[in-house]
């Protein structure tokens, strides 16, 4: 029996050319020993192996081969014919079967003895293969550290993205409520806008942290496209439909605030929980269905006659409008007003449509659609706000709403909106554009999602007019939405969405000096 015990003051080195480390080595490597004595964590700087074979084992070289033992009685026992160990070059020539029995230090915690099956000679890795495996590549180990470093910065570039947005949105709505008697030319209560932006955002960020674990616990599991990226599929079992409670939360908030006696507001939040139902249904039949849900010919039909609808009810209601004319859209001067009369309804429903899937192609990637909805919503709070202050409230609240959610949705995402969520944000910001006649800050603002939707749009129409002309189909973009297009050609997903969020606040900004301007 040979003991090796823990020894500090031990200078000598191991052998490199030794056939005990090379039966280390060997034997890690094969992966023959048992995954409980791998885990033992057990530190120590030299081990000695009695006065007649001297070794040292190094921490990072035990480290490295997947083991470590701490600084505690180790005992190797070698069993042969013979009673003694004569030489370690005994050990390959024999025939027989010899036994190598570890055992850590006695205790509790010890996990008895483990047997090593015997092995042959294998080539020593020199001091540069160490890190390597045989056929120089990079270790399994390597690349699952190298693997979670590259997560847990995208993840910190996740929530600096979240920490841009909430300072550029909390900046520009305090610049806004600082100057919005000059804009509505009457006294309005302070912190008119930023009020219910804090509100719902920190309602949502905490009511999450109860509704994500519940609908996990649910099973409301996202189903991850095949025809999209091959990394997406880690995202897969990802809650989903998180518009179940954040959107109703930014709908009460509103309401609560003007007191529910708005008109406006009341119709905008109607047609924003229609189309959360709508959504809310899409999602259930393709959780059922594996990704299939409405038929696209019948969601865009509802969305078309929700959003008909809403512009009858507000030809026969008395809601505000831009000097008391209905069916007219303000421009920017030279233009001015442009009446529509019988064509106002068609544009509603179009703007209906269009922001709902719109906002739903831009869902692709972990807090893009949440932070430019945000955007987007301010954007058209400041752009009504001469026309309907209420209606201004409700758009701040909104914003609130995604602001929250992004503290669950930004990278790594722990839920996803869904097209409940989606949806209702594309009925919510055409609501307002439809109730005020701002559909030009409206475009604008929603920059982002205009551009999700064009690329697809001309993916498909190109595709299918080559595969005519050519009789093989080819493609403008490597995968539509645009998002993807710029994941498939090597830009980060945090990057993606930090672009995003940089020109939604140009185009915020934008939208909201025209709407001022154009009234």
């Amino acid at each position: 029996m040979l003991v090796m015990r823990s020894h500090k003051s031990c200078a000598s080195n191991l052998d490199l050319n030794s056939d005990f480390y090379r039966l280390g080595v060997s034997q890690f490597r094969k992966g023959s020993l048992n995954l409980k004595f791998q885990r033992l964590l057990i530190n120590f700087h030299h081990l000695r192996l009695s006065s007649h074979f001297p070794l040292k084992i190094c921490r990072s070289s035990a480290r490295r081969y997947g083991f470590c033992l701490p600084p505690r009685l180790l005992q190797v026992r070698a069993m042969d014919d013979d009673v003694g160990v004569s030489s370690f070059h005994d050990w390959g020539d024999n025939n027989g079967a010899i036994e190598y029995r570890f055992s850590s230090s006695e205790g509790e915690d010890s996990d008895g003895d483990i047997l090593l099956q015997p092995i042959t000679d294998v080539d020593l890795p020199t001091s540069k293969e160490q890190l390597y495996s045989a056929d120089d590549s990079v270790t399994t180990h390597q690349l699952t550290m190298l693997g979670r470093a590259y997560k847990r910065k995208r993840i910190k570039y996740g929530i600096l993205n979240n920490i841009g947005l909430i300072m550029f949105s909390t900046v520009l709505l305090s610049l806004v409520d600082c100057c919005a008697w000059k804009i509505v030319r009457l006294p309005l209560a302070p912190l008119y806008l930023m009020r219910p932006f804090l509100i719902s955002a920190v309602a949502v960020s905490c009511v999450g942290y109860v509704c994500v674990p519940l609908f996990r616990s649910l099973k409301l599991h996202s189903v991850i496209r095949k025809e999209g990226p091959a990394r997406h599929s880690s995202k897969k079992g990802t809650a989903t439909m998180g518009g179940l409670y954040f959107i109703p939360i930014g709908v009460i908030v509103a309401e609560i605030i003007v007191g529910f006696s708005s008109l406006e507001v009341l119709g905008a939040s109607a047609a924003t929980l229609t189309f959360a139902a709508i959504g809310l249904l899409d999602d259930l039949i393709s959780m059922r269905n594996n990704n299939v849900g409405l038929s696209a010919r019948f969601r865009i039909m509802s969305e078309v006659a929700a959003g008909t609808f809403f512009s009858f009810w507000l030809y026969a209601s008395d809601i505000s409008s831009p000097y008391s004319m209905k069916t007219v859209v303000p421009l920017p001067a030279p233009l001015g007003l442009i009446c529509l009369g019988r064509l106002y309804p068609f544009l509603t429903s179009f703007c209906f449509a269009s922001m709902a899937n719109g906002i739903n192609l831009t869902d692709g990637l972990d807090g893009l659609a949440g932070g430019t909805a945000t955007l987007a919503f301010i954007a058209m709070s400041i752009a009504v706000l001469p026309i309907c202050s209420e209606l201004s409230i409700f758009g701040a609240s909104m914003a609130g709403a995604c602001a929250g959610f992004l503290l669950h949705n930004r990278y790594r995402a722990s839920i996803f909106m869904g097209d409940t969520g989606a949806l209702a944000l594309g009925g919510a910001l055409a609501s307002m554009a439809a109730c005020t006649g701002m559909f030009f800050p409206l475009f604008i603002s929603s920059g982002v999602f205009v551009l999700e939707a064009l690329s697809v749009i001309l993916q498909v129409s190109f595709f299918k007019t080559t595969k005519h002309f050519l009789g093989s189909g080819h493609r403008l973009f490597r995968m539509a939405p645009l998002h993807h297009h710029l994941e498939l050609c090597g830009v980060k997903e945090p990057v993606i969405v930090a672009g995003a969020y940089v020109f939604s606040s140009i185009l915020a900004l934008t939208a909201g000096y025209v709407g001022l301007t154009s009234v």
